[in-house]
């Protein structure tokens, strides 16, 4: 018997997955970010990349351990959570998940748990 097989489609599977951004993000902007490059010193990032309702940010912060030491560094962020490296006074490299808390203040969190509050320049 013959007759007309129909074609299958493979519905593509719904995915949860959420992009994270990492610490190697602020590194370097990519080829496609580069199409979408923005700077405005109106505003407190250095630089944005993406489109409209999906932006991600760059931002020089400062702040303090928790033992009142001072840290800086440079995050990535996008949407109320981010990432990035900051450098201690004894100029070690640490890296770190962040979240923002209140308007221009980040509460960030190194590999260790320590905690740290900074505030985007």
């Amino acid at each position: 018997m013959t007759g007309c097989k129909k074609e299958q489609t493979l519905n593509q599977p719904h995915t949860f997955y959420k992009e994270v951004i990492n610490a190697d993000d602020r590194k370097a902007v990519t080829e496609e970010e580069a199409k979408t490059y923005h700077e405005d010193t109106t505003y407190q990032y250095e630089y944005r990349t993406g489109t409209s309702g999906n932006y991600e940010y760059n931002y020089d912060v400062t702040g303090y351990d928790a033992e009142g030491n001072l840290v800086e560094g440079n995050i990535n962020v996008k949407g109320k959570y981010g990432a990035g490296i900051l450098t201690n006074t004894d100029n070690q490299e640490i890296e770190i998940e962040t979240e923002w808390i209140r308007y221009g203040i980040l509460k960030a969190v190194d590999e260790q748990g320590n905690e740290y509050e900074l505030e985007a320049e």
